[in-house]
C-alpha cells in the first residue's frame, strides 16, 4: 500500500508542479505545516513541499544568480515571503529570533571544514561553519522537524568525524536522527545522484523510515528526447562541462540516436525532476551551475511526504 501510495505521489508530481507554476496564485492544498528553506540554491526542497501542500515561511541563499532564479520562479506561488522580506542573503547575517515561527527546517547545507578541535560538547566543533546557523535556528525556534541534504562523502569525510559531529550536535539539541544515502533513481528519476539524506524529530518517540524505492517513472532516453543505451544517466553536476564522451569524467555528454549531445537546461531539468516551465532568468552555463547544485525534487518530496505523514499521525495520537 505504502509503495503504491509513493508511485501515485510521482506520477501526480510532474502534472500539478507544471500547473502551479504557470499560475500567478497557487490555491494551496490546506494544512498547517510550515518550513524555511535554508541555502535554498534554486528551490528544490520549496517545490517539493509546497507541492505536498506546506507553506515556505522563509528562505535564504547568498548567491545572486541563484537568487534571481528562485525569486523568479516562486514570487507568484509563494507572495508572502517575499512581501514580507522573508527571502534574505547571507544566513550568517540573519538574527534566528527575527525568522517566524515554523515546523521544518530544510537545508542542502554546504560542508565546510570541520574543527579538528576534539570532541568538545555544545557549539564549539561547529563555529565557524554554516552549519553553526542551522544549530542556531533549531536552538531557537525548536522546530517539529529537520531534513538536511548533503553529498554521500559528507558520511566519511575526516574519518566519519564531521558526520559524528553534526549527529551529536543535532541530538544534543533534543532531537531524534535518522539518515540514509539514497539515488535519484531510488525515487524514479534517470540519474545516479547519491545523496546523504538526514531526517529528525524533537518528539524522539516518533520512529522514521525512509521510502522504499520505487521504479523509473521515465529513462535517459525520454529525458534526452532519443534513443539512449543508457536507462540511468551520470550523476548531473557542476564541474566537467566540456569534458567530452569518452573523457571518465563525463557527465553532461551522450550518444542519443547515434549522435554525440551535450545536456542543456532543458534536460537537466528532467534530470532533477523540475517540471519543464521551471524558467531560468540566467544565462545557460549560470542555469546548468544551478541545476548542479539542486537537489533530485522527486527524492526529496517523497520523503517529505513522509515527514508530515509522521508529524500528522503524532499529533492525531
Amino acid at each position: 500500500m505504502r509503495h503504491r501510495k509513493q508511485q501515485e505521489l510521482f506520477v501526480n508530481f510532474n502534472t500539478t508542479l507544471t500547473t502551479h507554476l504557470k499560475l500567478p496564485k497557487l490555491k494551496q492544498q490546506k494544512t498547517n505545516h510550515t518550513f524555511i528553506d535554508l541555502f535554498c540554491g534554486i528551490g528544490g526542497f520549496h517545490l517539493a513541499l509546497h507541492n505536498i501542500g506546506a507553506t515556505c515561511l522563509f528562505a535564504s541563499e547568498w548567491d545572486e544568480s541563484a537568487r534571481k532564479t528562485y525569486e523568479h520562479n516562486f514570487s507568484g506561488i509563494s507572495e508572502d515571503l517575499f512581501n514580507k522580506n522573508n527571502f534574505a542573503g547571507d544566513i550568517t547575517l540573519v538574527d534566528p529570533k527575527s525568522i517566524p515561527n515554523f515546523d521544518i527546517l530544510c537545508a542542502g547545507f554546504p560542508c565546510q571544514p570541520f574543527s579538528q578541535a576534539g570532541f568538545k560538547r555544545g557549539f564549539n566543533e561547529t563555529r565557524g561553519t554554516l552549519f553553526f546557523n542551522i544549530l542556531n535556528i533549531i536552538n531557537e525556534k525548536k522546530p517539529k522537524a529537520f531534513f538536511l541534504e548533503n553529498v554521500r562523502h559528507l558520511l566519511k569525510h575526516d574519518n566519519k568525524k564531521t558526520f559524528e559531529v553534526i549527529k551529536r550536535s543535532l541530538e544534543d539539541l533534543g532531537y531524534s536522527f535518522f539518515y540514509k544515502i539514497v539515488k535519484a533513481s531510488d525515487y524514479g528519476l534517470p540519474q545516479h545522484r547519491p545523496r546523504l539524506l538526514m531526517v529528525g524529530f524533537k518528539n524522539k518517540e516518533i520512529n522514521f523510515t525512509f521510502p522504499s524505492p520505487i521504479p523509473l517513472k521515465y529513462t535517459l532516453s525520454d529525458a534526452l528526447g532519443g534513443e539512449c543505451k543508457k536507462e540511468i544517466g551520470f550523476t548531473l553536476r557542476v564541474g566537467g562541462r566540456g569534458s567530452g564522451i569518452d573523457d571518465r569524467r563525463n557527465w553532461d555528454t551522450y550518444l542519443v540516436d547515434g549522435k554525440i549531445k551535450k545536456i542543456g537546461p532543458k534536460e537537466g531539468l528532467k534530470l532533477q525532476g523540475f517540471p519543464d516551465n521551471f524558467s531560468f532568468p540566467v544565462t545557460e552555463s549560470q542555469a546548468m551551475k544551478q541545476l548542479g547544485n539542486s537537489v533530485a525534487v522527486p527524492a526529496i518530496q517523497i520523503v517529505a511526504e513522509e515527514i508530515i505523514r509522521k508529524l500528522n499521525e503524532h499529533e492525531k495520537n
